[in-house]
């Protein structure tokens, strides 16, 4: 695979973002390694690192929709604490099936480090205008639904969808665009 070649070119703006783990790898299915995404995304909001409007959390995936100053620096100390966070803890259960997954599909130029727990980039797209943040809402919202996890967005546990219902969600997001 190649670097990515999606960038934040409007450092200010409101993006689109996913991240994806290797090799989709189904990770997410463990709640303690979900607990550290949600406990990073709520670091990222509490330290006006970024303003979090919209996620979901998936079994090998997350979407955002998050907003900066500086949004790729942000997301690439997200991802690298998460990464490194998840890879401890996998290494400290010892659960060596996971570690050499990470292992095997590590990037050859990824010279520095052992394990690779995410692809390369975030895919960043721009939300233009009023529309394309309610069609990338409502994506977000409903991939747990076309995955056929759910029969409401609402229901999903792991997502924004709870908070833009009314519903109390695991971690707050901004509802009002």
């Amino acid at each position: 695979m190649t670097r990515t070649r999606y960038k934040f070119i409007e450092k200010d703006q409101l993006h689109f973002l996913t991240c994806t783990v290797v090799n989709w790898i189904c990770v997410f299915a463990n709640s303690e390694v979900i607990e550290v995404i949600l406990d990073s995304l709520k670091f990222m909001q509490d330290n006006k690192r970024w303003k979090l409007f919209a996620y979901v959390i998936m079994e090998h995936h997350i979407h955002l929709i998050a907003q900066s100053k500086d949004l790729g620096k942000e997301i690439g100390n997200f991802k690298s604490f998460t990464a490194r966070s998840i890879i401890d803890y996998y290494k400290e259960t010892n659960q060596l099936q996971m570690l050499n997954q990470f292992a095997l599909h590590k990037e050859k130029f990824k010279t520095d480090r052992e394990y690779q727990f995410w692809q390369e980039g975030s895919h960043p797209e721009i939300i233009q205008d009023y529309n394309m943040m309610q069609q990338k809402v409502e994506y977000i919202h409903n991939n747990p639904v076309k995955a056929g996890y759910v029969n409401e967005p609402e229901h999903w546990r792991y997502s924004s969808a709870r908070n833009y219902a009314g519903i109390e969600g695991l971690i707050d997001v901004e509802t009002e665009w």
